[in-house]
């Protein structure tokens, strides 16, 4: 029996536009300006856990050409190309597919392709155990991160705290709820209360479970996928694949699987995690010790408070006196917008001319 890892790379990030945009969406970015993109850095923990012929990248065809950029040594087979964006959900049972025809008693996890990991041996022993868990047990594992404060962003795992099986890296809880995301008060609620973690969108789970699972809770996205079982694993997928995805339904696996599945288990993880989801999630991920971020050359920032600032040229930037804002200057794009009202952005952008 093998494991694999799939990591999905198909969002399009528009919240952080303008760097992430549908040409170059932030998993193919160097965001952190450390010489690798978001969607590198986790294929590298990955290989911590499986060989790369083990490791699929589940992405949108407009990003295939992206994808053996970043990742050379991937072999070109194993990046799956969806035709239209349909969410998670299909995406995840396409994948359960594509690895049934290889091993069918494997275990596989679904990561992110666009989250930073700090404690990355924390990291590898939890998943570690999780994969051993999935194998033994019909289960669906989650990672759940230990919140640190009362993020109204993130959903949130009501859990069991007495666990249902110890692991030197720590206990596996069975899931009560999932919470979506919260009001402030109610988030303050969860964290206090001890009983919730955030869902960082991390799974592990074998593929008799994960196919047993969509069989009871959404047997229709299988129904589209499987008229024509024979086609995973053989040339003809693609082609086929191309045919039937488009008309799978566009939800998410939370919304198909997880808040319907009654054998969901987490195991609390405290592993450095941010999901980067937003400028003030990149903000406060690099601000520690500081109040400014600039990422760049040449921007110089003066009496400036809870500010980032971003560019990807080398044209001289010189700001003095901003408060609470952004400030993303790309080659054809400039951004200058409130932190505070940061949320607006994706509205702001999708109504922009084409």
């Amino acid at each position: 029996m093998a494991n694999f890892i799939a990591i999905m790379a198909g969002g399009v990030g528009s919240r952080f536009w303008p760097s992430s945009t549908r040409e170059r969406p932030k998993q193919f970015l160097d965001i952190l300006g450390i010489g690798k993109s978001l969607i590198r850095l986790t294929f590298e923990r990955a290989l911590r856990l499986v060989p790369a012929e083990n490791v699929l990248i589940v992405t949108n065809a407009l990003y295939k050409d992206l994808v053996r950029e970043h990742l050379p040594e991937l072999p070109e087979k194993n990046i799956l190309c969806e035709p239209s964006m349909n969410n998670t959900g299909p995406c995840v049972a396409y994948t359960a597919l594509r690895i049934q025809a290889l091993q069918r008693d494997a275990v596989f996890a679904v990561l992110p392709s666009d989250h930073i990991i700090l404690k990355e041996d924390v990291y590898t022993g939890i998943l570690s155990d999780a994969f051993d868990f999935a194998q033994k047990n019909d289960a669906l594992v989650t990672l759940g991160i230990q919140p640190s404060r009362p993020d109204t962003g993130y959903g949130y795992i009501r859990y069991n705290k007495a666990a249902s099986a110890e692991y030197e890296s720590g206990s596996i809880h069975r899931v009560m709820e999932f919470k979506e995301k919260p009001d402030e008060p109610t988030a303050i609620q969860y964290v206090s209360s001890g009983d919730y973690l955030w869902n960082a969108g991390m799974f592990v789970w074998s593929v008799g479970s994960i196919m047993q699972s969509f069989k009871k809770n959404a047997p229709a996205i299988l129904d589209v996928l499987t008229q024509e079982l024979h086609h995973f694993g053989t040339d003809n997928e693609q082609e086929y694949i191309n045919r039937v995805y488009p008309g799978t339904e566009n939800i998410s696996i939370d919304y198909a699987i997880l808040e319907r599945a009654d054998n969901v288990f987490t195991i609390p993880a405290d592993i450095g995690w941010s999901d980067l989801g937003t400028w003030n999630s990149l903000h406060a991920y690099l601000a520690v010790g500081k109040d400014t971020v600039s990422i760049g050359h040449n921007i110089h920032m003066m009496d400036c408070k809870d500010t980032i600032v971003m560019s990807n040229n080398d044209k001289t930037i010189v700001i003095r006196g901003l408060r609470d804002y952004i400030v993303v200057d790309e080659e054809n794009a400039l951004l200058i917008y409130p932190k505070s009202d940061e949320q607006e952005i994706k509205k702001v952008v999708a109504n922009l001319p084409v």
